[in-house]
């Protein structure tokens, strides 16, 4: 998996206790090794997630190795970037994209 700096890797396992049952907004990429955006978004997710850490929890899910989650929301394309909050997805995403567009992109969930 291609690792961001700052960022939790989440598996099938314990995306239940920690992305389904976390106290905040949670940003999950679903991700490869083989996936060439997702190198481009790994700097970006860092920043993202050092930037907003009192109001989002960002984590990587790699699909190669965790595919029940990626199965059970119907995940097709990486990066697929997916925020759950109070254990649902509220918010989905395909795609590599700049810092400033996520955050753009996250207003509604997040808050400004």
């Amino acid at each position: 998996m291609i690792h961001a700096d700052g960022i939790d890797a989440v598996t099938d396992a314990d995306f239940a206790q920690e992305v389904l049952a976390a106290d905040r907004p949670v940003l999950v990429e679903f991700t490869a090794d083989w996936c060439g955006p997702c190198r481009q978004l790994a700097p970006v997710l860092s920043a993202v997630a050092a930037e907003e850490a009192e109001r989002l929890k960002v984590v990587q899910l790699d699909v190669d190795s965790n595919p029940e989650v990626m199965i059970r929301y119907g995940v097709l394309s990486m990066p697929t970037l997916m925020v759950f909050r109070d254990g649902e997805p509220v918010k989905s995403m395909v795609g590599a994209r700049p810092k400033r567009r996520l955050l753009q992109e996250l207003e509604d969930v997040i808050g400004r």
